[in-house]
């Protein structure tokens, strides 16, 4: 599958996978010296990810540079093993990452509304402006995923969070897959203000919902573009048959 902004790379297993993510992202954080943004994603899919990065490529990260978002949050608080940046904190960030550089959704809020409206206040904040351009992309790197349903972020088929266009931030009430907690979610405008969007999807249970992305449904996930290029990671078990791979 591939476009002028869009296109497939296959990895022989997860490790490899993980690897080649490893990469992309390190090779993302040299092209921007000054300031490097980089929008995390949560659910197992980085997992490997996060491991590499506080092992084997710790030492070509310039930790005092680099910043850390998250596409989405559970509206738990961040000590719960639910939390998508406790997670990230635990596995790579704490220690080395400086507190400052970590972004986290502020889920002390009173609602996942209010929570995202904070947030859409640091991203401005970060940005220095309230209107994105393409020519300056807010992250450098956004880590994206597939549900079941083909959401990414907690952006949900049929949800209204999916049309926002004049919002960076939204709050989700209830979810309708697991766990089934209220979610703060970047919208699409907001995913898409990156040089490089990089889905990474593994497993045979992927299979199903990938060929249904692959195949031009209109899902979440496949509506998800970057303004600068957008990049399939996928695992061979999980690639499906209309991938178009030569």
């Amino acid at each position: 599958m591939r476009s002028d902004d869009h296109h497939l790379v296959v990895a022989a297993d997860a490790d490899a996978q993980a690897r080649l993510a490893a990469q992309r992202l390190i090779a993302r954080i040299e092209l921007h010296h000054e300031r490097p943004a980089i929008c995390l994603t949560g659910g197992s899919g980085p997992q490997r990810l996060f491991a590499l990065l506080a092992d084997e490529f710790e030492s070509r990260i310039p930790w005092q540079r680099v910043h850390w978002f998250i596409s989405d949050e559970r509206f738990v608080p961040e000590s719960d093993p639910l939390s998508n940046i406790g997670a990230a904190k635990h596995a790579f960030l704490d220690g080395r990452a400086p507190p400052q550089n970590i972004h986290a959704i502020p889920t002390d809020a009173a609602t996942p509304e209010d929570a995202a409206r904070r947030y859409e206040a640091e991203l401005q904040a970060f940005y220095g402006g309230y209107v994105l351009t393409p020519d300056r992309p807010l992250f450098d790197l956004v880590l994206g995923g597939v549900g079941p349903d083909g959401h990414t972020a907690s952006l949900f088929p049929g949800r209204p969070q999916l049309a926002i266009q004049d919002r960076w931030v939204a709050g989700v009430d209830t979810a309708p897959v697991e766990p089934l907690v209220p979610r703060v979610t970047l919208t699409l405008p907001v995913l898409a203000s990156c040089a490089e969007m990089l889905f990474l999807v593994h497993g045979a249970s992927k299979r199903d919902i990938l060929a249904r992305v692959f195949a031009g449904e209109d899902l979440p996930s496949a509506r998800a573009r970057s303004h600068g290029e957008t990049v399939w990671l996928v695992t061979q078990d999980a690639l499906p048959e209309n991938a178009g791979v030569a």
